[in-house]
This record gives C-alpha cells, sequence and structure tokens, in this order.
C-alpha cells in the first residue's frame, strides 16, 4: 500500500488567487519607486520583502526602504484572498484522508494570520513556514527544508505545490516531487520544471494524489 507523502502548498497563486492582484500593486509601485525594471512584478515573484529590498533597493535610503515595506505591508492587510478554485476543497479533502500538510509562504505572519481567520483555515496545517521564520527566501530551498524537518521526514517524502519558478526552484532543489499550477505561468513553461502541471484543484481527486505519491 503506497503511504501518503507530505503536502506542502505555497500560498500565493496555489491556495489564493492572489498574484494578478499583487502584479497590479508591484508594477504601479515600481514606476512610484523609479526602479526602471518592466514588469517587476514577474522580476520579484515568489520572493520575500526583504530579499526584494535587498535585490532592488539596496542603493536607497533607510528611510525609503521603510517606505516600501511599510507600503507593502499596508496594503497586504487589506487586499482581498480569493480562494483558488478548489483549494480550500481539496486541502479539506487531504485533511479528511489523514494527509499530513505544510504550508510554505514567502508572507509573513500578518498575512497568513489574516487569510487563516477570512478562510477558516486555522488547524489545517500541521506546520506553517512564513518568511518570519527564514533568512533566505525562494528560491533557496531552506524554507522547503525547514518544513520538512517539522515534519521529521525526509525532503523526498514530500510534494510540493508551487506556481512560480522560484517557488518550483525552491521545491525541485530540496529534492521534492513539485506539482506545478499553471495559475501565473502558462502550462508550456512549466512541464519540463516539474512532476506534472494542473490548472488549479478543481478536479483533482484523491486518487490524483496517490498517484502522485507512487515512486
Amino acid at each position: 500500500m503506497i503511504n501518503p507523502k507530505v503536502a506542502l502548498f505555497d500560498f500565493d497563486g496555489v491556495v489564493v488567487d492572489t498574484e494578478p492582484i499583487y502584479d497590479e500593486y508591484w508594477n504601479q509601485a515600481s514606476v512610484r519607486y523609479e526602479t526602471g525594471i518592466e514588469n517587476f512584478a514577474k522580476v520579484i515573484k515568489g520572493t520575500t520583502l526583504p530579499a526584494i529590498i535587498e535585490n532592488h533597493f539596496a542603493d536607497r535610503s533607510d528611510d525609503f526602504k521603510q517606505l516600501v515595506i511599510q507600503e507593502s505591508m499596508e496594503y497586504e492587510r487589506r487586499m482581498p484572498l480569493p480562494p483558488m478554485p478548489g483549494s480550500i476543497e481539496f486541502l479539506h479533502l487531504l485533511k479528511e484522508n489523514g494527509v499530513r500538510m505544510g504550508l510554505v509562504t514567502s508572507s509573513d505572519d500578518v498575512k497568513v494570520n489574516r487569510a487563516f481567520n477570512e478562510l477558516s483555515l486555522h488547524g489545517m496545517f500541521d506546520s506553517v513556514v512564513t518568511a518570519d521564520r527564514i533568512n533566505k527566501g525562494k528560491p533557496d530551498p531552506s524554507c522547503y527544508l525547514l518544513a520538512a524537518k517539522d515534519f521529521a521526514v525526509d525532503p523526498q517524502d514530500c510534494i510540493v505545490f508551487e506556481d512560480s519558478f522560484a517557488g518550483i526552484q525552491a521545491g525541485t532543489d530540496a529534492g521534492m516531487r513539485v506539482i506545478g499550477l499553471s495559475t501565473t505561468n502558462p502550462k508550456e513553461t512549466l512541464e519540463d520544471k516539474v512532476y506534472q502541471v494542473i490548472p488549479d484543484f478543481s478536479k483533482v481527486s484523491f486518487d490524483d494524489y496517490m498517484n502522485w505519491c507512487k515512486d
């Protein structure tokens, strides 16, 4: 009998359909901040706020960096969090079948706690790794390795659900099987990077999950 692997979920673009909302915010912010980078949202996708500051605003003043942080955090406190089609139902399906689940996200504790309240997700995940628990964000694999450590399992005993290239690389480099969601990037750009591509969770069954658990 196949034992179910631990399921590790990214948040934005996987559990919630927030990537288009983020894209609009960061591309507008990029103009205000005069980054000179086209489609800034795509460049920073999947990375933590500290990494954004370090990679793109290191030469700015401390006051400016604080402004970027403050505006971003204020936006996250009020931005909508629409569920990805089928995501909440799929989480409940795995939970009902005894699958252990973790959330691995570049978002911080404040946003995750708000999401848990609004989407009734308290108690759903057995491990939560946010930006507040890690020093390096995706594509560094440390976030997924930390999640595996939380469960005391080998990375190969985990299945990752990701949508961004940075997240997919993080899961892959951690030695985990990655299921890619084509919610942010086209299917054809993901197929050579993941075990399988799905559009969302609306038609995913428990049998599908168990098939992904096969060695």
